[in-house]
C-alpha cells in the first residue's frame, strides 16, 4: 500500500499539475469600514445578504450586496468570533472562540443567546457546520483538541476528544452519507466521525510533514484537503483507501488555506503564501489546476471560504480588511 501511495503522489507531482492556470474569475471586494478587525468567514444567506464576523474586534456584521451597506453588532468583550453559519430560518450561529460558547443571533428580534460548553476544557469553538437537515451543528475546538455536536432543538452539546495530543482539529465538513470529516492541523491525519456513536476513525496521510488545514467532501464521498505546510492539494478515497496529491502551481510556498467546492465538484483554493493571494481552481475530472486569479486587495491571508450555490459564488474574508466574492459559475450569477 505504501508503494502504491508513493506512485500516486509521484504521478500527481510530475504530471497533471504542469497544466497552465490562466483562466481568471470575476472577483469583487468590499472594504470593511471597521479597521483592522479581521473580517472573516462570510456566509451568504442569499445573493444579496451576506453575514461575517470580525474576529479581532469582536462583532457580527452584515453586507447588503446591492447597496454595499455594511452594518455590525458588537459582541461581548473578548468573544473573538471565529466563524459563523446561517440557517434556512435566518438564525445566525457563531463560534465564540475565546468565551467558550456557540452564539445564536436572531436577526429578526436582535437577540443573542449563548450556548456554553459543558466542559471548561472545551474553551475555543472554532469552525461550525450544519448537518444536512440542520438538526445539529458540528464543530471543531482547535486548542481544546476536541470535536463537538450541538443539538439545535434542546441545545445539548456533546464532545469527543481527538486521540492524538495537540492534533488541532480544524476544518470540518459533512459527507454525503452524513458522517463528519475533520482535518487535524497539528498532525498528518484526517478523522472520520460516526454521527450516531461519535466514534472516531483516523486516516494517516502519507507524508509525516503534511499539515491539512481545510477540506471539502464531494458527492462521490472523496475527501479533498489542502496541505498548508508543503503547498499540496490531496484527495482521499474512502472506497479503496487511496490517496493522491497534487502540487499547487505556486509550489511549496503556496500556503493553501481557505477552500470551497462548487456544484460541478471543482475545488477552489486560496493560496495565501503568494502576495497578492491567489484564488485557484482545480478540476478533479481533468486533474488540472485550470484557474488562478490574484486577489486585488492582496488578501493577506484568506482563511475560510463559503460557496453559495444559487448565485454560483464563493465568498471569503481577508486580513487586509475586505470581504470578497468570486463568481465561479457565471451562468448562475445572471
Amino acid at each position: 500500500m505504501r508503494f502504491f501511495l508513493a506512485l500516486l503522489i509521484y504521478a500527481s507531482l510530475f504530471g497533471a499539475t504542469s497544466a497552465s492556470a490562466d483562466e481568471k474569475v470575476d472577483i469583487r471586494e468590499w472594504k470593511v469600514p471597521f479597521e483592522n478587525s479581521r473580517p472573516r468567514d462570510p456566509f451568504a444567506e442569499s445573493a444579496n445578504s451576506v453575514w461575517f464576523v470580525g474576529q479581532r474586534t469582536g462583532y457580527i456584521a452584515h453586507l447588503h450586496v446591492d447597496t454595499g451597506e455594511i452594518s455590525k453588532l458588537d459582541l461581548k468583550a473578548g468573544s473573538a468570533p471565529h466563524n459563523l453559519i446561517v440557517g434556512s430560518d435566518g438564525m445566525v450561529w457563531y463560534a465564540g472562540n475565546k468565551t467558550g460558547v456557540i452564539g445564536r443571533y436572531n436577526q429578526y428580534t436582535d437577540e443573542i443567546e449563548e450556548v456554553p460548553m459543558p466542559d471548561p476544557a472545551a474553551r475555543d469553538p472554532h469552525t461550525l457546520v450544519f448537518d444536512a437537515d440542520e438538526e445539529n451543528i458540528w464543530f471543531t475546538l482547535q486548542g481544546s483538541n476536541m470535536i463537538g455536536r450541538l443539538t439545535i432543538e434542546n441545545r445539548q452539546v456533546d464532545l469527543v476528544s481527538s486521540p492524538v495530543e495537540r492534533s488541532r482539529p480544524y476544518g470540518i465538513k459533512i459527507g454525503p452519507d452524513g458522517s463528519v470529516w475533520v482535518v487535524l492541523f497539528g498532525t498528518n491525519k484526517l478523522v472520520n466521525l460516526d454521527p450516531e456513536t461519535m466514534a472516531l476513525r483516523e486516516i494517516d496521510l502519507p507524508r509525516a510533514e503534511t499539515r491539512p488545514r481545510r477540506l471539502e467532501v464531494g458527492a462521490d464521498g472523496r475527501v479533498w484537503y489542502v496541505d498548508y505546510a508543503k503547498g499540496m492539494l490531496g484527495v482521499y478515497d474512502p472506497d479503496d483507501a487511496t490517496i493522491k496529491e497534487y502540487q499547487m502551481p505556486s509550489g511549496e510556498g503556496a500556503r493553501p488555506y481557505g477552500t470551497a467546492m462548487d456544484s460541478n465538484g471543482r475545488i477552489w483554493i486560496a493560496a495565501s503564501g503568494p502576495s497578492p493571494n491567489l484564488f485557484v481552481g482545480f478540476d478533479p475530472v481533468t486533474e488540472e489546476f485550470f484557474s488562478s486569479t490574484p486577489v486585488q486587495s492582496g488578501g493577506g491571508t484568506i482563511r475560510h471560504m463559503h460557496y453559495h450555490e444559487p448565485s454560483g459564488a464563493v465568498w471569503f474574508g481577508t486580513d487586509t480588511n475586505y470581504v470578497g466574492r468570486a463568481i465561479v459559475e457565471p451562468e448562475k450569477a445572471k
